[in-house]
């Protein structure tokens, strides 16, 4: 679809500074700005392209101040990322919204509730006493377990796994691959040195607005539920062990593991690559930095953290320039104790 300067302009309250009438059909960079394309600029290190780039339109902040002149339309809203960000949205639910219907072959169970305007795509499974609710996307091959509950306008993308009793909120986004549901890793050790099983009977409930990664998994609880609260974001390949609790708005990056029964508060933001240990409480609005290893609580509200062991992050900081020191402290210790039995001799 074509789209005039003007119209984005209204649709993101923004001020149109060029043609009101030149037309954009598609999106690029900015540094490879195409005639028809629509661009923005928010981070000042990409400034220099605005003077050269081809693309028709570029959003950007109110308070942009250009050193030269500028050919292309601009279009000043209050913040260029999220006024961008706003039209990705558009173009990808165009895309999602055009899915309807069910495919063949899938199955649906005959005691499935399905809501209005759904679709489900083919190689799909839906049990026993599943409820769907109305505006729900879920892609091919897609297995949707007994008694799954899944609200209004959620986004389930192919081959996602939801174990049977999870209940999945409105307006999620879950992609490729990622399981919910899945066991526990609860093992009894045994006297002659085996494991016994636990069975883990809970469920996992993901509230609204949440959005996983792919590959990621959450594992049901051994008894009550996995938590993750509303407008969480994981990132793919995050592992969410039984008993987690995950607080409201708090994102974590790639490759982190959460062990069992931790508690996660609201506003957090955690690194890629991080382990965290079960059975502790970690404070609302910490800040966790990549590859950080959390052993112990985290009381304190609002710090940030890193290392691995983790620690203070100044602390951890003045650290690392101690550790890269070692190699000259070591000589120097080395040519102390040569000093000392020169003077004992």
């Amino acid at each position: 679809m074509r789209f005039k300067a003007h119209q984005i302009a209204q649709l993101l309250e923004g001020v149109v500074e060029g043609n009101p009438d030149v037309e954009v059909w598609r999106i690029c960079k900015i540094e490879e700005g195409i005639s028809g394309g629509l661009s923005f600029l928010a981070n000042p290190k990409y400034a220099s392209f605005i003077y050269d780039t081809e693309a028709s339109v570029v959003l950007v902040n109110h308070n942009f101040t250009a050193d030269k002149p500028v050919k292309t339309t601009l279009i000043r809203v209050k913040d260029a990322y999220t006024a961008f960000t706003h039209i990705l949205e558009l173009c990808q639910n165009q895309w999602v919204e055009n899915k309807k219907g069910i495919e063949e072959p899938c199955f649906i169970a005959s005691t499935a509730k399905i809501g209005q305007n759904t679709y489900i795509g083919a190689f799909s499974y839906v049990g026993n006493e599943v409820k769907i609710g109305n505006n729900v996307k879920i892609f091919p091959s897609c297995y949707i377990g007994d008694n799954t509950i899944i609200q209004d306008n959620t986004i389930v993308y192919a081959g996602v796994k939801i174990y049977p009793y999870s209940v999945i909120g409105r307006n999620c986004i879950l992609h490729s691959g990622c399981v919910v549901g899945s066991d526990g890793f609860g093992f009894a050790p045994q006297t002659d040195g085996s494991y016994k099983k636990i069975p883990q009977i809970g469920n996992v409930i993901i509230e609204d607005y949440v959005e996983i990664g792919a590959n990621t998994t959450i594992d049901r609880a051994t008894l009550g539920s996995t938590y993750i609260r509303s407008g969480v974001k994981l990132d793919n390949l995050i592992q969410v062990a039984h008993n987690v609790e995950i607080g409201s708005h708090t994102v974590i990056a790639a490759q982190t593991g959460i062990s069992g029964s931790t508690k996660i508060g609201k506003y957090c933001m955690i690194g890629g690559q991080v382990g965290i240990v079960g059975h502790i409480k970690i404070a609302d609005g910490t800040q966790i930095g990549a590859q950080s290893g959390i052993s112990n609580d985290i009381e304190t509200p609002k710090t940030a953290w890193r290392g691995s062991p983790a620690q203070p992050y100044r602390k951890q900081l003045r650290t690392e320039v101690l550790w890269r020191k070692l190699p000259e402290i070591y000589q120097e210790i080395q040519d102390l104790k040569q000093e000392i039995k020169k003077l004992q001799s």
